[in-house]
């Protein structure tokens, strides 16, 4: 029997088990994930960035746990030489609607502890040539980073500590006893005193193989990046965000540079029909029956008719997707869009149509399960371990 078992190898999940081992030295523990690789999800898809905490309420837990996640994430990768960068963000506004939004969330950054810097439009073409608005937040310590890397260089020193992974290992069903739970599939069985399901995408199923309440549903939101041309990654220096709208579910596209050179344009939000199909067009028979059978879904839909029909135009016309990045970025042209591989956000649904924005955390008496960790959660995810070990 093991002492712990991880269910799930994305960041979270690795991070978790690091922070175990790191607290039990000599613990049995294994970590059991379906792909037959680590990071192969939502770790694996995403821009890369080195989030500061500025979007969210100061009580939630993502403001708490972002914040020192940055400083834990920079930390981490200079000790173990996974290069990042502190290249910083600028959040644009293109109006005064914007503007006025821009100076609120200014507010809350102060409220939140994060180093920000109000600049007018002439100081932003100063400093963005090719950017165009009328202001922006500057925040010097955002970065970017590969999350795979990171979440590597964790896997190495769990096994250095002893820890086991399992991979190409499909979770079937869990049963838990007063001492003990057990993880079953196809490939074999894992019992352990003690269970940790950080599962991503398959985080609701899991939760009802345990049987948690689960009055929510994981809804896959495909998004879609394109990447510009490699003689056009130097158009901007810094990651160039929208400032975001309190009644739009998601941020917008933004210009992102990664931390292998290139410049990324994106994401848009579609609603998908497979949790784990990447490929445009992905249709997965049981995804699609869970997500269009589901009151949440329709009720989000209704909520949100024009900006899911303006998120779908842009996803199957991509000048639709341009105008998008031209609000302030005007120089783009089509043919600067090149595709690259697409995302897919895990996203919690309640079925009164409410998306939850903030990390959800719930247990059994001998489990902890991370039922919803969308972005920042890459950022925040030894934060998000050390609050999960608190509970163990």
């Amino acid at each position: 029997m093991y002492d712990f078992c991880v269910i799930g190898g994305g960041i979270v999940g690795v991070a978790t088990a690091h922070e175990i081992l790191r607290r039990r030295p000599g613990a049995r523990l294994v970590l059991v994930e379906k792909s037959a690789a680590l990071a192969t999800h939502q770790t694996g898809h995403n821009s890369g960035v080195i989030h500061s905490g500025i979007y969210y309420p100061p009580d939630s837990l993502k403001a708490r746990l972002c914040r020192r996640g940055a400083g834990w994430t920079k930390e981490f990768a200079a000790a173990h030489d996974v290069p990042f960068a502190e290249c910083g963000k600028l959040l644009v506004a293109t109006n005064a609607a914007e503007h006025a939004r821009m100076l609120a969330l200014h507010e809350r950054s102060v409220s939140n502890g994060v180093k920000v810097e109000l600049i007018d439009a002439r100081e932003l073409v100063r400093r963005e040539p090719r950017v165009t608005g009328v202001g922006a937040l500057f925040v010097p310590d955002t970065g970017i980073v590969d999350y795979t890397r990171i979440t590597a260089a964790l896997a190495d020193e769990i096994r250095v500590a002893g820890g086991e992974f399992v991979l190409d290992a499909e979770i079937t069903s869990l049963s838990e006893s007063d001492t003990s739970v057990t993880a079953a599939g196809p490939t074999g069985s894992w019992t352990a005193r003690t269970l940790v399901v950080c599962a991503g995408l398959q985080a609701d199923r899991l939760a009802r193989m345990a049987g948690l309440r689960t009055d929510f549903r994981i809804v896959p939101f495909r998004g879609e990046y394109y990447q510009l041309p490699p003689e056009r990654a130097g158009l901007v220096r810094t990651l160039i965000y929208p400032i975001p709208d309190p009644a739009l579910p998601f941020l917008g596209v933004h210009l992102s540079p990664t931390i292998d050179g290139a410049l990324t344009v994106g994401p848009n939000a579609v609603l998908g029909l497979a949790r784990e199909g990447y490929r445009k067009g992905s249709v997965c028979a049981r995804d699609a029956r869970e997500v269009l059978g589901y009151p949440g879904v329709h009720r989000v839909a209704v909520a949100n008719v024009r900006t899911g029909l303006r998120e779908l135009r842009n996803s199957l016309f991509k000048r639709g997707y341009l105008a998008e990045c031209r609000r302030y970025c005007p120089e783009l042209t089509l043919a600067d869009l090149r595709p690259r591989e697409a995302g897919i956000r895990a996203q919690a649904v309640l079925r009164d149509g409410t998306l939850v924005h903030d990390f959800m955390i719930e247990r059994t008496p001998r489990s902890v399960h991370v039922l919803n960790a969308p972005s920042p959660a890459a950022t925040s995810a030894m934060p998000i371990a050390e609050h999960i070990v608190d509970q163990l």
